[in-house]
């Protein structure tokens, strides 16, 4: 049995990759690591941002890799387990992430930051121009 898309209206060209998109951001269902999106107001002559924020607690700069690849927003975390430690108890695993925001055209990643166990990456989308173009008729006869 086939699919019916959302997206398949005639009034609605050149959408594929959008449901390509909106399927892949469906199957990303792991909740960890847990995180927050705001939405950061304007100072000054800087532009609003949107501002993603991760609980990354036990994990260091060195562990943690943000990188734009393909319109996503990739944040890997890798930590190794310290074999010369014993735990009596052991609640906090030591454990990998790979976290993926789709981001749409034009938004930019300004950068990140940890603090205090929280990664915090900003980004903006520039605001687009606006075009009008004429598109000229010929005639045929």
């Amino acid at each position: 049995m086939s699919r019916v898309s959302s997206l398949s209206s005639p009034f609605l060209l050149g959408f594929d990759e959008i449901e390509r998109v909106l399927d892949r951001v469906g199957k990303a269902a792991d909740g960890y690591p847990p995180y927050n999106i705001e939405r950061v107001p304007r100072e000054g002559n800087s532009p609003e941002r949107l501002r993603i924020t991760l609980a990354v607690a036990g994990f260091t700069r060195d562990q943690l890799d943000v990188t734009v690849e393909e319109s996503q927003l990739v944040i890997r975390g890798r930590q190794q387990d310290d074999k010369s430690r014993q735990y009596i108890h052991r609640g906090i695993a030591a454990r990998q992430f790979q976290r993926t925001f789709v981001l749409a055209d034009g938004m930019e990643v300004l950068g990140a930051d940890l603090r205090n166990g929280l990664l915090s990456i900003d980004l903006v989308r520039p605001q687009p121009e606006r075009i009008v173009k004429s598109i000229s008729i010929k005639e045929c006869d």
